[in-house]
This record gives C-alpha cells, structure tokens and sequence, in this order.
C-alpha cells in the first residue's frame, strides 16, 4: 500500500514537472515584500477586508469606500436611504 503512494506521488511530481516544463511558465510566487505591499481596505457592510485591486469602490461625499462586493455595494446605499435624518 506504502508503495503504490509512493509511486503515484512520484508520477503527480513528474507530471507537474513536465507540464512547467512544456509550458515554460515558472509559477508565480509572490514575495513578502509584495504580499506587505497590497493594501487591504474592510468592507463596511460585512467587514471582510479586500485588496484594493479586488475591491468595487463607491464614493460617498467625496470619499471613496470600498467594498467586497456589488452586493455589499447595494447595501450600503439601502442603509443610507433609510438612515434617520
């Protein structure tokens, strides 16, 4: 049993091998330096915090809010619609 894991570890490591190979792509492996780099923004509906790249951004007075989500996006201007004035 050991060795039939073996061997079909061996052929999946040979297989991602020649497939880098035959496309000639070297899988792109980001540094820490960019990883620290992405600014991340939270989602004022949900909270999850999105890169800015990722993000949809609505502007508000002048201020740009970003968001997760077109979703969250529409949220956001419903609970300005019913908000007290």
């Amino acid at each position: 049993m050991i060795r039939l894991l073996i061997w079909g570890l061996l052929i999946y490591i040979g297989y991602r091998v020649v497939m880098s190979l035959a496309t000639g792509k070297k899988p792109e492996v980001k540094t820490s330096e960019q990883r620290e780099a992405a600014t991340t923004y939270r989602d004022p509906v949900c909270g999850v915090y999105v890169s800015e790249e990722d993000a949809v951004v609505g502007r508000l007075e002048g201020e740009r809010h970003y968001f997760c989500s077109m979703d969250c996006l529409e949220k956001f201007r419903e609970q300005l619609d019913h908000k007290p004035s």
